[in-house]
Order: C-alpha cells, then sequence, then structure tokens
C-alpha cells in the first residue's frame, strides 16, 4: 500500500463530503467540486474522516492510491481555504486590469493582449503590475496562471516579462560588458 495512500483524511468543520459509487463530492463555503474515482479505488467516510482503500497491490495501483488522497485533500483544501497565485509584471508600460470577464493586458506589444477568464477562475489586479489569480480547483488555478506568463515570459537580459510573485529570474550581461573583459 502506498504510505500516502493509508493517511487518513481529516475533514474540517464546514465542509459536506459526499461519496457514491464511483464519484466523490465535496462541498464548502467556497464551492462545490467533484472527482471520478478510478477502478479499484475505494472510498469510505466514518466520522469526520475519510479512508481511501485500494484492491490491488500492483505498482499503477499503488500509485493511483496515493495520488487520489492527495486530490482528495487538495478539493478539501480547495473548497475550505481556495488556492491564489501571484503574478507581477516587470517592465515600462507595462499593466494589466480587468474587464468584465477578460483580463488586458498592455505589454509593449503593438495590441493589448485579452485573456479571458474561464469559469470557477477569479482574477484582481489591485495594482497594475499585479495579478492574482484564485479559485477552488489547484490544477486550474495553476494553469491559468502558467498560460498568463506563458504569454511574454520574463527575458533574462533586462528581466521584463510576466513573472510568478518571488520568482527569481536569471539575469546575462549584455554584449558590450562582455567586450570589455
Amino acid at each position: 500500500m502506498s504510505r500516502i495512500g493509508k493517511k487518513p483524511i481529516i475533514i474540517p468543520n464546514g465542509v459536506k463530503v459526499v461519496a457514491n459509487d464511483r464519484k466523490i463530492s465535496v462541498e464548502g463555503p467556497k464551492g462545490k467540486t467533484q472527482m471520478d474515482l478510478p477502478e479499484r479505488i475505494n472510498v469510505s467516510l466514518k466520522d469526520n474522516t475519510i479512508q481511501v482503500t485500494t484492491d490491488s497491490e500492483s505498482k499503477t495501483q499503488r500509485a493511483m492510491h496515493g495520488t487520489v488522497r492527495a486530490l482528495i485533500v487538495n478539493m478539501i483544501k480547495g473548497v475550505s481555504e481556495g488556492y491564489t497565485k501571484q503574478l507581477e509584471i516587470v517592465g515600462v508600460g507595462f499593466r494589466a486590469q480587468v474587464q468584465g470577464n477578460i483580463l488586458n493586458m498592455q505589454l509593449g506589444f503593438s495590441h493589448p493582449v485579452n485573456f479571458p477568464l474561464p469559469s470557477g477562475i477569479k482574477i484582481e489586479t489591485p495594482k497594475q503590475n499585479q495579478i492574482i489569480v484564485s479559485g477552488i480547483d489547484k490544477k486550474l488555478v495553476g494553469q491559468v496562471a502558467a498560460d498568463i506568463r506563458r504569454i511574454l515570459p520574463p527575458e533574462p537580459y533586462k528581466g521584463k516579462g510576466i513573472r510568478y510573485e518571488g520568482e527569481f529570474v536569471r539575469r546575462k550581461l549584455g554584449k558590450a560588458v562582455a567586450k570589455q573583459a
């Protein structure tokens, strides 16, 4: 059995978990989410805990055992606390703002870049150079943040572009400095 998969999951107050057939759904103050369970993975609810078990001891089933448990923990954390990713825009004249259901960004291109917001994701721009992506699905929040960063990744010479907050961008020396040496 998977060591992670064996650990019981404690359900916090205010979160409701329902497991039936091959589905598990989790509902909390931030929203509701559900997941289909893979074959040979079983979920049992007792009191305020969830126990994930497997029928087989094959290598793939042991891996799925721990993965399903981790996904359920992520679902519970998502509906109770939520997930956020913070991005910062570095560059003169670069800015972002939310207009309705679209993130509008000025990134030095000849045209503004419009990024449509997927359902289940909330984007805020407290400052012109800061983007906060939040939601209840950890995978979707991370994917949307990566898609926004992919529009203009940070370049190594001046550091301009979109980066995660706190991300270190390794800087390179310019051509003129290299000639002097």
